[in-house]
């Protein structure tokens, strides 16, 4: 997920929320090297446990949202064990990020904007949508309904989606609680 533009406002508003049974379980990349837990964390969010090809993971807090007849998730970090002194952790800025999504019965299709294409089109087109420059990182600032206008504005630009890896459903083991 290092390639997500990371946005200060969620995607979402408690109306655009939805909760869908269906993304409850494990996926994984074809090499079964990335894996994606959903499990159900309240009412309409789910707890995800996101674990790299290293091996390492992340927690983070995922509503699922659907505008007009997309859907999207919207991450946000939820890792309680950061081992580091509050001096440090006051200086992190936990931000959303969120992908487009594709779902089928056993496939899981997530789909995300190209940061070198949005930094060139918000160079391009400064008034697009809000958001500020740090560094080399494009930091979006816009309410939620103006990132939905936006990435739905976006939908049909090819060259603007990167799509990741298709992941597979895995099979319960016997013996595992249900979800």
């Amino acid at each position: 997920m290092a390639g997500c533009i990371p946005s200060v406002h969620p995607l979402y508003t408690e109306q655009d929320l939805i909760f869908d049974p269906a993304l409850v379980g494990e996926w994984a990349d074809k090499e079964g090297k990335e894996t994606w837990t959903f499990t159900k964390n309240g009412e309409k969010d789910y707890k995800l446990i996101y674990v790299d090809r290293e091996g390492k993971a992340g927690m983070f807090v995922v509503h699922l949202l659907k505008v007009e007849d997309r859907r999207f998730l919207d991450f946000y970090p939820d890792d309680p064990e950061l081992k580091q002194n509050d001096f440090y952790k006051a200086h992190l800025l936990p931000v959303h990020t969120f992908m487009r999504i594709q779902q089928g019965e056993v496939t899981l299709q997530m789909t995300m904007l190209k940061p070198d294409w949005i930094k060139k089109f918000l160079r391009d087109n400064p008034d697009a949508v809000r958001h500020e420059k740090m560094d080399d990182t494009i930091l979006l600032t816009a309410q939620p309904k103006e990132l939905q206008a936006f990435l739905i504005k976006q939908e049909k630009t090819a060259d603007a989606w990167d799509e990741c890896s298709p992941l597979t459903r895995r099979a319960k083991k016997a013996g595992e609680q249900p979800w």
